[in-house]
């Protein structure tokens, strides 16, 4: 995102098909008035983390721990961890934040979290979760851990429970934002 918009501040309409954050990030205004040329569709994963362990929280009324699977390097993930250790000190549970940035990392993040006793886990959504999300199953299953996940795709993968926006929508409505005006040339619409 920052690439585009260093490349064109005004020209060339940047649309997002499944930020994170943009608000929160500086990419846009805000949600309802983007302003400049980039628009586009958001997950509101740091609204969305909240709920995710608020959800646990229900479905686990005796978690006290819990460990979190994180991509500390994403710029998403930490108004997202800032949301989570709020969440989690207003429900009474610590947080471990555990980094992963490869499927290599995963195996010891699973046998730190046995070692420090967590409840369960909430795995950020990140691409790698997404596509780790058979190996993520069976570690969850090996350890004993209930986990929640963003997309859906975990859950149906092995996973326990997910909570998050539909991105084959999101992608689906992010197309909405172009279209061809009378001349043939591209404009595009704003978010709202």
């Amino acid at each position: 995102m920052d690439a585009a918009r260093q490349a064109t501040r005004t020209t060339v309409p940047i649309v997002f098909a499944g930020h994170a954050d943009p608000e929160g990030l500086g990419h846009v205004a805000s949600l309802a008035r983007p302003g400049g040329n980039v628009t586009g569709l958001s997950v509101l994963l740091t609204e969305i983390v909240a709920k995710q362990l608020e959800i646990m929280k229900q479905a686990l009324p005796q978690m006290k721990r819990i460990g979190v699977l994180a991509t500390v390097t994403a710029p998403s993930h930490r108004p997202a961890l800032h949301t989570v250790e709020v969440t989690a000190q207003r429900l009474g549970i610590q947080v471990l934040t555990l980094p992963v940035r490869t499927p290599e990392d995963l195996d010891g993040a699973f046998a730190m979290m046995v070692r420090e006793r967590v409840n369960g886990f909430l795995a950020l959504a990140t691409p790698l979760i997404r596509t780790q999300r058979a190996l993520l199953g069976t570690l969850s299953l090996k350890h004993r851990l209930a986990g929640m996940f963003g997309p859906k795709d975990n859950v149906e993968a092995g996973g326990l429970m997910s909570y998050f926006a539909d991105l084959n929508d999101l992608h689906r409505r992010a197309a909405t934002y172009y279209r061809q005006d009378s001349q043939g040339g591209q404009t595009s619409r704003s978010a709202g």
